[in-house]
């Protein structure tokens, strides 16, 4: 029921005894140490970390990652403790940052481990989420994506944590080349993405603290209530900027039942009782009191982007860096994608 790790894949295993040690040495913790690995996830490595009586959730970088801007151990940890000072209940708590690259080849962080449900590519087994559930599941979850959006930047430091000013276009930029040093296969529906957002940025944002990657396995669900978010994890591509992006990337990822299969297992919004993406839209606008204008900018920026981030996975699969087997299917991820921000455009429709 609880979301359990898995054996350590080949090639990703940590070194165990330099671990203890230096947590040891840290943290003064003793007893039985082991260490597992957390299953799926396409991006940052996760560990559950066990010293005696204690459990940890450590994070790193992917094997072979050389993205600069992205998997960013200290700032990811310079978040979560600036989401706790400002009162953010649902950010798991940081607990240690190592930037010493010795200890297990690269920079980590360590933080305390929040039992609860995640919602993969499926139900877990011996959970029963009927409709009803799914229904409130899904509300909750945009609720909590609206709390974050109003939280006090100032008082909390958050502000600290962004650019706003000029934030769509420097996204728009920044993920359009990150798609253009990562293609591997000609995809017409993202190269014409790409022209219609360079030629639709729209003339105005708003600014909030967003968190760039939410959906339903980024969420910890209470195991006595799977309405009720407890938690909202992966935090590494969090930032200052307009809210409307984060919702944008939302959407993206809120698979509906007539999408194509690669879609789903990225998000069980596709299973019976879930809002739609325009009813998404219609609760997030009613729960924040603000209009998310040209909404289909944001929804087409979403698919591209998650597009991008998939591209840049199957790029490293392709080049043989990384070996995991499920990264094969990324492309048809991606195609449909791009499949969905060219229909979005042409028929002005989440």
């Amino acid at each position: 029921m609880i979301d359990q790790p898995t054996s350590t894949r080949t090639g990703e295993e940590l070194s165990k005894e330099a671990l203890a040690i230096y947590l040891q040495s840290q943290l003064g913790i003793v007893g039985d140490f082991s260490i597992e690995q957390f299953p799926s996830g396409y991006s940052n490595l996760t560990y559950l970390i066990r010293c005696g009586a204690d459990e940890f959730v450590l994070r790193k970088p992917p094997i072979g990652a050389n993205i600069k801007s992205a998997h960013d151990m200290a700032r990811e940890f310079q978040v979560l403790t600036a989401l706790r000072k400002g009162g953010y209940e649902k950010s798991p708590e940081p607990v240690l940052l190592c930037e010493d690259e010795s200890i297990i080849g690269s920079k980590f962080y360590l933080m305390r481990r929040v039992k609860g449900v995640i919602l993969r590519n499926r139900i877990p087994k011996d959970i029963i989420i009927d409709a009803s559930a799914f229904h409130a599941l899904s509300k909750s979850a945009i609720d909590q994506l609206v709390h974050l959006h109003q939280l006090d930047l100032r008082a909390s430091g958050l502000d600290q944590l962004g650019k706003p000013e000029g934030y769509v276009q420097r996204q728009v930029e920044g993920w359009i080349k990150r798609y253009e040093n990562s293609i591997t296969d000609e995809i017409k529906s993202l190269d014409e993405a790409a022209v219609w957002m360079k030629n639709n940025l729209p003339a105005s944002s708003r600014v909030a603290f967003i968190h760039n990657d939410f959906k339903y396995d980024n969420l910890v669900l209470d195991p006595s209530d799977l309405t009720k978010v407890i938690a909202v994890l992966d935090w590494e591509m969090a930032t200052v900027g307009d809210p409307l992006m984060d919702l944008g990337t939302t959407l993206a990822y809120w698979a509906e039942a007539t999408d194509a299969d690669a879609l789903k297992p990225f998000n069980l919004t596709w299973m019976p009782g879930n809002l739609t993406r325009q009813s998404v839209l219609n609760y997030y606008e009613e729960k924040s009191g603000n209009a998310a204008d040209n909404i289909i900018f944001y929804y087409v920026f979403g698919c591209f982007k998650v597009a991008v981030i998939c591209q840049q996975i199957y790029f490293r699969y392709k080049k043989g860096v990384t070996q995991d087997p499920r990264f094969a299917s990324l492309i048809h991820v991606i195609k449909a994608c791009g499949d969905n921000a060219r229909r979005a455009i042409e028929q002005n429709h989440l």
